[in-house]
């Protein structure tokens, strides 16, 4: 894939103060360039129609920067979107003097008239007011850059969908054509059958790669009967293969009932090792949750945690999130690891037994879909708590930043999916952004 490609496209005229003007573009320039090393600057700034064709010849732009140096018509806008339906951001720069005289610049006018030209041509884009120097304006860019480059790289991955969602679970299924039409991920399927499988085909012998990794990252492995752990060993090799074979990203695969049955070991424990080696790995069939976990992961550069919302706690402002045992490795507690046991409903493992570690900021997300077919995200933040286990399997408890009790009864009645994504960083505004740029709605609950 070719690397994620902003261009900087400084329009104005030239009967504006072209002091102020022209540092202003150095230093819009030199900040974007640390947003991105591959972000595209013009020579100079583009003060005429003519300049900013000539300028747009050469572009392929992933992210298109629009800045306001001076007041600019409409025709400077929309010469650039009749070329381009890539995302945009509209950078208005703050007026550098107010003192009865002069109006150096006027770029917020020239705004309206950029705004208004991408309102007629239907084209979305974000907004940021200000100078380079304030940090409002930098981090909006560098999300706006962030998320841009996540949407870019959507396009390239890979789902596998591994058998169906169980009974009752029909919210995670996804359709291949949707999915590529929403999101540009594209969606591969196979039967939880073909790993069982390809997993019993093995010896144990093929997997010692496999299992001096899973001794080095668990506790408690040997506490199993042998089978289970031999089993164990043979299915995370198997998921291993498959993953590298058919380029996967992400993997939403059926749990219950085949593997304890049909295999006699979970898959819990697998998906696990995959998360911490970044494949976003969702168990129940729930692709649609399983996207979410790789979004999260993608902004923020770890493991996320995937589960149900169990708990709720008034007095302490809480929601507990849990699951019955695939939490990544590298989320556990410092004085627990990553402990193995056994599944909570059917007695056999291994699966993952811990609390999660605490984090100053985690956003609560998911890619939900509402009645009519239509996608949404939600959106939720607070600070995961240093809480031991709460229940057998893997959880993590979330003080919430706005009201539990009203997050709760209103993303209840709201008709939620019941799996979330803690994403253990606060990445709100690229969830924003990202939103924006797939245009999907967004479900806020932080009040």
């Amino acid at each position: 894939m070719k690397p994620f490609q902003p261009v900087y496209v400084p329009i104005g005229v030239p009967t504006f103060h072209l002091e102020s003007a022209e540092k202003l573009f150095h230093d819009s320039a030199e900040l974007l360039t640390k947003c991105s090393a591959y972000t595209k600057v013009p020579e100079k700034m583009l003060l005429s129609i003519d300049d900013l064709k000539i300028y747009l010849e050469d572009c392929q732009p992933d992210l298109i920067i629009l800045q306001n140096l001076t007041f600019a018509n409409a025709a400077y806008a929309s010469e650039v979107l009749h070329r381009f339906s890539c995302p945009i951001i509209l950078w208005t720069l703050r007026e550098p003097v107010i003192d009865g005289g002069r109006l150096r610049l006027n770029s917020l006018t020239g705004a309206y008239s950029a705004g208004n030209a991408m309102m007629m041509f239907g084209q979305g884009f974000e907004y940021v007011f200000g100078s380079p120097n304030e940090e409002p304006v930098q981090k909006k860019l560098a999300a706006v850059y962030h998320a841009a480059a996540l949407k870019k790289q959507l396009s390239q991955v890979r789902l596998a969908q591994i058998g169906h969602t169980p009974e009752g679970f029909g919210f995670g299924r996804a359709l291949d054509l949707e999915m590529l039409k929403t999101f540009g991920v594209t969606v591969i399927s196979a039967e939880a059958r073909e790993l069982i499988a390809k997993a019993q085909s093995y010896i144990l012998e093929d997997c010692a790669s496999q299992k001096k990794e899973v001794i080095g990252r668990t506790r408690g492995l040997e506490m199993l009967p042998e089978k289970n752990q031999v089993d164990f060993v043979k299915m995370y090799r198997a998921y291993q293969e498959y993953v590298e074979e058919n380029h996967i990203s992400i993997l939403a695969t059926r749990c219950w009932p085949d593997f304890f049955v049909s295999y006699g070991t979970p898959v819990c424990s697998v998906l696990a090792l995959l998360n911490d080696h970044g494949v976003a790995a969702g168990c129940e069939g729930d692709a649609y949750g399983a996207l979410s976990m790789y979004i999260g992961m993608q902004l923020s550069g770890k493991a996320v945690f995937f589960g149900d919302p169990v708990s709720m706690d008034e007095t302490e402002n809480t929601v507990t999130y849990w699951h019955c045992g695939t939490a990544a490795c590298s989320l556990a507690r410092e004085d627990t690891g990553a402990a193995i046991g056994v599944h909570c409903n059917r007695k056999i493992g291994p699966t993952m037994e811990f609390g999660c570690k605490p984090a100053k900021n985690a956003t609560i997300f998911r890619i939900g879909r509402k009645a009519d077919g239509s996608f949404r995200i939600f959106l939720a933040s607070g600070e995961a708590l240093d809480k031991p286990k709460q229940f057998l399997g893997t959880s993590t408890v979330i003080r919430m930043h706005g009201d539990a009790s009203k997050l709760v009864h209103d993303s209840v009645q709201d008709g939620w999916e019941p799996h979330f994504v803690v994403v253990y960083d606060d990445a709100k505004e690229e969830l924003r952004v990202l939103a924006h740029m797939l245009r999907l709605e967004i479900c806020e609950y932080d009040k």
